[in-house]
C-alpha cells in the first residue's frame, strides 16, 4: 500500500522524505486537500554497462594473425 502525505508536511520535510524514498524504495503520494497531486518514486538505478558482457565471448584458435584466404564481397 502506498503511503500518503499532505503537501504542507512534504514541503516541511522534503529532503528527509526524499532520503526515505531512496532508502526504502517505496513511493509516496503527495496530497492537497486529500486529493492526490503528485507521486514521489525512487529512481531506477541503471546497471553499469562497462563489463556487462564479460565472459560471454569465447575465442577459438589464434585471433592475432591475419586470415590467409581472400575474402570477396561480391560472392
Amino acid at each position: 500500500m502506498e503511503e500518503h502525505m499532505m503537501a504542507g508536511q512534504f514541503k516541511a520535510e522534503c529532503l528527509k522524505v526524499m532520503d526515505r524514498v531512496k532508502r526504502t524504495r517505496r513511493p509516496i503520494v503527495i496530497t492537497k486537500r486529500n486529493v492526490p497531486v503528485a507521486k514521489l518514486v525512487p529512481v531506477e538505478e541503471p546497471s553499469p554497462a562497462f563489463g556487462k558482457l564479460k565472459g560471454t565471448v569465447h575465442f577459438k584458435g589464434e585471433i592475432i594473425s591475419p586470415i590467409e584466404e581472400a575474402w570477396d564481397a561480391n560472392s
